[in-house]
């Protein structure tokens, strides 16, 4: 069993969500939030040592940042990465 310290900076956090709560019931789909720089192998590896699950499918997204005003003055919001994960049939992952 790999060391589940090296995963944690990989995983940020579960986004829940009206759609993210469908597909897991659905689809047996989990969405997270994932660090800029991580592959697919590398969310893989994570969610099935942190969570003790089998993952089927990694699917990766850029999230880019969106155009808001603040006072007035016009900003941006930061863009992020975002990965949906497939389990295998039966696995499921307690996201409270």
């Amino acid at each position: 069993m790999a060391n589940p310290n090296l995963y944690y900076d990989v995983i940020k956090r579960p986004l829940v969500t009206e759609k993210s709560t469908v597909l897991q019931d659905i689809r047996n789909q989990y969405t997270f939030e994932v660090a800029d720089g991580a592959t697919k192998n590398e969310i893989r590896k994570a969610v099935e040592t942190l969570f003790d699950v089998a993952v089927e499918h990694v699917n990766v997204m850029n999230v880019p940042g969106k155009l808001k005003r603040i006072l007035g003055r016009p900003g941006r919001t930061r863009q992020w990465r975002k990965a949906i994960v497939t389990l295998r049939q039966g696995d499921s992952i307690e996201i409270v």
